[in-house]
């Protein structure tokens, strides 16, 4: 079977003798009797190729991750081609995962896999291999929004209850949104172009700074959080962006080509060619790095306002929820701690391996999904992936025309 559109050339067709061996790889524990719901979670949206099975009471029963990071380290950037065949090459991680939980594929209440939003050609991977299980064992699918699964990862290691906001970080997404149930959002703001983890990695290329001694290894978010503590933010004045906008979106382009001018600026200075890394590499990472948690807390500042204003959460006990992979930046997590004692409410982050992509958190959004009945298919036909996939209900141009007025904080960090 050959799943979906044949000329996009997404979709492999793994042979019935593959589909055995594969299956006949497992090795389970005949006599094990699970009494509650088990879901196994797949990932494929980016460039980490994950699996997990998870039970409804939050236990992570098996688990299995393949990230690409080294290889697109080298090439700069994500290539999307070579993200699927990395994702072609690693989607048997899925039988890890299945083997360490010691579940059998028969024994799973649902499969739930990440089809929105993403890299197409990642997000096709994972699907046609998800669908070859469902057909395969005829268990439910349960199709999983990437943004909704890293914004429900709390209510695993968290007891959160609904309504809350979310603050969702990474290097492909920024957004705020107000979670009032399993599938139920209020998008209050987004990045209107690049997302922070995005320009922070471009400002650390264009930084060079995987020449650096202690920076070769990390990705670019890393290794400017890493050097910026080395670093004086005071020695350059970058602006946060949209200031006179009063509303909760984000831009991050403007500040990135600032930041770029500063750099040929200082290489022209310093007397030396692009490629080669700066004596004030330090000091401009922590200017740059300071700019963006103001910018992301200032939004951040207002959504909170804005949500207690209109009622929309309580005005005691209220949580604000960080996740995405710039979540572990904590350089920016001290920027939006300073908000929320300022707004008498309680920040809560998933632990750092559950910020960045990974099959726990899909499963999870799976199991939500199987108790609440909401999104389970027996009948996959017609399934697709869309690459571009909003969050919730678009309510960002109300938050806007309230135009309220962010109080001055003091981001002594």
């Amino acid at each position: 079977m050959l799943i979906l559109n044949k000329t996009a050339g997404v979709f492999f067709k793994p042979s019935r003798r593959k589909i055995y061996a594969f299956l006949g790889s497992f090795h389970f524990h005949p006599g094990k009797l699970f009494l509650h719901k088990l879901v196994l979670g797949i990932e494929t949206s980016c460039d980490d190729t994950a699996a997990a099975v998870v039970d409804e009471a939050g236990n992570v029963l098996g688990e299995a991750i393949h990230s690409q990071t080294e290889v697109h380290l080298k090439t700069g950037g994500i290539i999307p081609p070579v993200a699927q065949q990395l994702h072609r090459e690693n989607i048997q991680r899925v039988q890890e995962a299945l083997s360490a939980s010691e579940v059998s594929p028969s024994e799973l209440s649902a499969i739930a896999t990440t089809i929105k939003p993403g890299l197409a050609l990642s997000l096709g991977v994972g699907l046609s291999f998800s669908l070859q299980l469902v057909d395969q064992f005829k268990k439910p699918f349960i199709p999983i929004h990437h943004m909704e699964a890293h914004a429900l990862t709390i209510r695993l290691t968290n007891k959160v209850e609904f309504p809350f906001l979310v603050l969702l970080i990474s290097g492909g997404h920024c957004l705020l949104a107000l979670v009032r149930g399993v599938s139920d959002f209020l998008l209050l703001g987004k990045s209107l172009d690049i997302a922070p983890g995005d320009m922070l990695d471009k400002v650390a290329r264009r930084l060079s700074l995987i020449k650096h001694p202690e920076c070769s290894t990390m990705s670019g978010g890393k290794a400017i959080e890493h050097l910026a503590k080395q670093g004086n933010r005071l020695h350059f004045d970058f602006q946060p962006p949209m200031q006179r906008a009063k509303n909760c979106d984000f831009s991050f382009s403007g500040l990135q080509h600032v930041i770029d001018k500063m750099i040929m600026q200082k290489e022209k200075e310093e007397g030396i060619e692009q490629g080669q890394v700066l004596s004030s590499a330090a000091d401009i990472a922590a200017a740059a790095q300071h700019t963006v948690a103001c910018h992301i807390a200032k939004r951040t500042h207002r959504a909170l306002l804005f949500c207690k204003q209109r009622g929309f959460l309580r005005q005691s006990n209220t949580v604000l929820v960080v996740s995405g992979g710039v979540a572990s930046n904590l350089y920016i997590r001290k920027a939006l701690e300073i908000v929320t004692s300022a707004t008498q409410c309680t920040l809560l982050c998933p632990p750092p391996r559950l910020c960045t992509d990974n099959g726990v958190m899909i499963a999870w959004n799976g199991v939500e999904r199987l108790r609440a009945g909401l999104g389970i298919l027996h009948n996959t036909e017609g399934i697709r992936y869309e690459p571009k996939c909003p969050l919730g209900v678009d309510i960002s141009k109300e938050v806007g025309e309230a135009a309220i007025k962010v109080p001055r904080l003091k981001m002594k960090i």
